[in-house]
């Protein structure tokens, strides 16, 4: 009888790491902590749902180059700004990412899932960053007023991240939200009452080192 057993194996899909390849002008030091970094996220998402199990192979490109594309856009925008908070940052996109390329910046990481703020405190201390806040507690819940500039990357569409932030985010304060190509149909779907509160406006795009697919930072200033 024929032994169909290495017929049946399949090699183990490759997990990419191409950040060095894609992002030459990165420091050797920021590369060695991207790659710490994957490391740690590819281990802890084996017990935590840090990123769709579709996505380990390659996150370095739907989750690395996205967060470090997107933190160079929102930073370029705003050179001189001093804090900036990642609402629901749970795996740490991008606001970690933030933080590594901007160690001026003061980032504070916020989310309400216990494991996930575990995982985000052990990052902060294997990557040795000490410009990042971990946070745990539900968005709502935030202090009135004190939020000046934040960031999300897929907690909600833009007009549910801005009735969760009417409070904390000041008159002057900016909302970025990190999107694909369709943002216009989420800020075309902003009630008309949030109109009066919030205007949006594009702040760049991009594309990832694969795909052709754009990817863009909307801001909302909050104007009253």
């Amino acid at each position: 009888m024929k032994d169909n057993n290495s017929n049946n194996e399949q090699e183990s899909p490759t997990i990419f790491w191409r950040i060095e390849e894609w992002f030459p002008g990165l420091s050797p030091d920021i590369k060695s902590r991207l790659k710490a970094y994957h490391q740690e996220l590819i281990k802890f998402n084996r017990t935590v749902n840090l990123i769709s199990p579709k996505t380990v192979f390659v996150a370095d490109a739907l989750h690395f180059s996205d967060s470090i594309l997107a933190a160079q856009t929102i930073h370029r925008y705003n050179p001189t700004i001093e804090k900036i908070y990642d609402l629901g940052s749970g795996n740490g996109f991008p606001g970690m990412i933030f933080a590594l390329l901007f160690p001026k910046v003061q980032v504070v990481l916020v989310d309400n899932d216990q494991k996930k703020c575990e995982f985000l405190v052990h990052l902060s201390r294997v990557l040795n960053i000490s410009n990042v806040t971990i946070e745990k507690k539900n968005i709502e819940t935030l202090p009135e007023g004190s939020v000046q500039y934040a960031m999300v990357r897929g907690l909600a569409s833009i007009s549910k991240c801005l009735l969760m932030m009417r409070k904390p985010i000041p008159k002057g304060g900016v909302l970025y939200h990190l999107k694909g190509e369709e943002w216009g149909i989420e800020v075309g779907e902003i009630p008309t009452q949030l109109c009066s509160i919030w205007s949006p406006s594009l702040v760049g795009e991009y594309k990832l080192p694969i795909g052709s697919v754009k990817f863009s930072v909307i801001k909302t200033d909050k104007i009253s």
